[in-house]
């Protein structure tokens, strides 16, 4: 079988496979030598979402997060430059920077090396002892970081292709929605975490073939009919646009009041792990990130913005929906982690009028992986 150099995972064949409609090996979702190739050729190379704009909005503050496995730290320098960092310490790898703040150096709390806002090394007690040490080749290895609106988004590779070469067309799509980014603030965050593979929790995002079955508060809101639910691939971006019903319109089954703005739901994956949802009704949006933690968790955090006009009432009831909605998709994607980790089922077969989506995302894993 063909193999991607000294990974283990076999390719071979698996092009074929999904061109004719069946998924990935179902023991893709569970070996953990697949997880290793993913952090190595997905993670460390792609653009991901690590915060919103206002926890890095003031000369000096700063935010930790992560992209994936690599811990990366936001700054906002005393020059007004916003950088990103590796957030781990040139002296021996502890995580420097922890939450968010405001602060005029980066101190690691181990051995207290201290780093500016443009990390490089200020100062390493009893350096001065060290003949030959040189604090410039132990700066804070950097980060690419750019934002889209109030979304900031960092890649580990610091030579990495523009943000906006990911984005594609999806800043238009949105766009489209009469969803103005920049007078939407930050609200509130859920985190939440799954007992399922990364990749499982992407593909139940990437189609509403479930919806009518497992989420019908959703199916009340929008038609998921297949002739009105579209599906469209936009290069990294893969969008799904649903008309609000009629029914909804008119209060019977609205699951929060629905204003004069958008009357379709737009929910856009990003590649690899991040979704913008634009609640149609209502000035708001969220995000979603899914990071890999180990072959069968995975944990992330939805991102709530409104307009300052939507009322604290409306935000909670949608939030409220968004939530009920992600706990249905909770019990979805751990019982199918569970099935595919039995080893008795070696692949699933997708409906692609309906499941097109999962079938391009399977793509995306399997070109990455095969380098």
């Amino acid at each position: 079988m063909g193999r991607p150099a000294d990974s283990g995972i076999a390719v071979t064949g698996l092009r074929d496979s999904l061109e004719a409609g069946l998924t990935l090996p179902a023991s893709w979702y569970s070996e953990p030598a697949v997880l290793e190739l993913e952090r190595e050729r997905i993670f460390a190379r792609t653009w991901q979402y690590v915060g919103h704009a206002g926890q890095v909005a003031e000369p000096g503050s700063f935010a930790a997060s992560s992209c994936a496995h690599v811990p990366v730290v936001l700054v906002r320098d005393q020059d007004d430059s916003l950088r990103g960092f590796v957030n781990v310490c040139r002296h021996r790898g502890h995580v420097v920077a922890e939450g968010c703040g405001r602060r005029e150096t980066l101190q690691c709390p181990y051995h207290a090396w201290t780093y500016g806002l443009d990390g490089t090394l200020r100062r390493a007690p009893r350096s001065e002892r060290e003949p030959g040490f040189d604090p410039g080749a132990y700066s804070l290895l950097p980060v690419a970081v750019d934002t889209w609106g109030p979304l900031v988004f960092c890649n580990p590779d610091p030579d990495a292709a523009p943000l906006a070469d990911t984005l594609g067309e999806l800043p238009d799509l949105v766009r489209t929605s009469g969803l103005d980014f920049g007078s939407l603030r930050f609200h509130g965050r859920r985190e939440w975490e799954l007992e399922a593979n990364w990749k499982i929790a992407v593909e139940n995002y990437l189609e509403c073939y479930h919806c009518p079955v497992a989420h019908p508060s959703f199916s009340r809101l929008i038609d998921v009919d297949p002739d009105s639910y579209v599906l469209e691939a936009r290069g990294l971006a893969l969008c799904q646009f649903g008309p609000v019903r009629e029914s909804a319109l008119t209060g019977n089954g609205a699951p929060y009041p629905l204003d004069g703005t958008s009357r379709q739901g737009q929910y856009h994956y990003l590649w690899p792990n991040f979704a913008i949802n634009v609640y149609p009704g209502t000035r708001g949006f969220s995000v979603d990130l899914w990071r890999p933690d180990g072959p069968a968790r995975t944990v992330g955090w939805a991102d709530y913005f409104f307009g300052d006009d939507v009322a604290e009432e409306t935000i909670g009831e949608v939030i409220a929906f968004s939530a009920q909605v992600g706990g249905e998709d909770t019990a979805l994607v751990e019982s199918v982690h569970r099935g595919l980790a039995s080893g008795q089922v070696p692949s699933g077969r997708l409906l692609l009028s309906s499941e097109h989506l999962i079938q391009e995302f399977q793509r995306l894993v399997l070109d990455a992986l095969a380098g």
